[in-house]
């Protein structure tokens, strides 16, 4: 599901909302890399093209994760820049910025 609730129980969609379709089209042709290089194993491939298709795949899963990173502050950090300008609440968007910081870090590990 890519909506949630806000306080006032509306819903209200998630950053990457507008770019759903691709980033699904995106994971899609990742998921068949995976099952590519699982063939490859399963055939006795050239461990050499192997790490090839993973190098590919990793690069195409960096993609993703900077689009929703990029989605992510684009929509969520600045809505709760918003919000805690409004309530007069800096806890509001630390908790985004916090939130944001550790998925930065948990992928650059």
């Amino acid at each position: 599901m890519d909506t949630t609730q806000n306080p006032n129980g509306h819903a209200e969609h998630h950053g990457y909302h507008a770019d759903k379709s691709a980033l699904e089209r995106r994971l899609k042709r990742i998921e068949g890399q995976v099952r590519g290089v699982a063939r490859m194993v399963d055939e006795d491939k050239y461990c050499i093209d192997i790490l090839t298709q993973i190098s590919a795949i990793n690069a195409a899963l960096h993609k993703v994760s900077a689009q929703l990173i990029d989605d992510h502050i684009g929509h969520c950090v600045v809505d709760a820049a918003k919000s805690s300008i409004e309530s007069g609440d800096p806890r509001i968007v630390q908790e985004k910025i916090a939130e944001a910081t550790a998925a930065i870090s948990r992928l650059v590990r």
